[in-house]
């Protein structure tokens, strides 16, 4: 994604910091959010591998997930909105189609994952629930749950829904806030900034790995690849 972007919250001061390393396999909790991290450009995980970008809204996941799109299928709740959106009447509010929306969603996560190739998915992160089905449903098929978490800040995902010209309502962004907070609260003692943190912490014990970016480290990692089945 090119500096100044408009859909980009962080703008070209994002941009500056190590040269990142060239790929890196996440295993258990792996800590990239320090503005001076050597992130790694490439993410390479295992064949067939569920990988859940979470985040605020505004964080940058839809973002992120476009960037990393042509390593695999994205499945972004945007695109069911846009859909039932299309489909409906300009008079009627949002509110009124969005579990059919949600579920649309649902439903096409649900096949990504049981076709058994590789799948990124857009979430909050606030949901537990989601997470233990994920990882069932990818562990039937002999394949694993892992999670990269944007953790922005409250102030910056703010300015990202600014920038890109849609907001959620204060009582969805703060109920996603309060449930990313425990997330990461059950983090504390757990990481070592620069890349350390040992296992996964038992909030997110079903997932292989979890990588936390912060503003300046997710710009760093251009992709993700997925390697061939052994």
């Amino acid at each position: 994604m090119p500096a100044g972007d408009p859909a980009d919250p962080a703008g070209p001061a994002a941009q500056a910091g190590p040269a990142p390393t060239t790929a890196l396999r996440p295993s258990g909790l792996v800590d990239l959010r320090a503005a001076g991290c050597r992130a790694p450009a490439v993410l390479s995980y295992p064949a067939g591998s569920v990988v859940v970008v979470s985040g605020l809204p505004g964080s940058g996941k839809s973002t992120l997930m476009r960037r990393w799109s042509a390593a695999a299928p994205a499945v972004d709740p945007r695109a069911a909105h846009e859909r039932w959106q299309a489909r409906m009447p300009d008079r009627l509010p949002y509110a009124v189609y969005r579990p059919c929306a949600r579920l649309d969603h649902f439903l096409r996560i649900r096949a990504a994952v049981r076709g058994g190739e590789p799948v990124l998915v857009h979430d909050c992160g606030s949901r537990p629930w989601m997470r233990r089905w994920l990882a069932r449903e990818a562990g039937r098929r002999g394949h694993e749950l892992h999670l990269v978490l944007l953790d922005v800040g409250t102030a910056q995902a703010l300015e990202g829904q600014r920038v890109r010209g849609r907001r959620v309502s204060r009582r969805a962004f703060t109920r996603h806030a309060h449930g990313l907070g425990r997330l990461l609260r059950g983090l504390d003692g757990a990481v070592e900034p620069g890349g350390g943190g040992g296992p996964v912490p038992p909030d997110v014990a079903e997932a292989a790995s979890l990588v936390l970016l912060g503003t300046t480290t997710r710009e760093h990692v251009s992709g993700l690849e997925f390697r061939p089945a052994r």
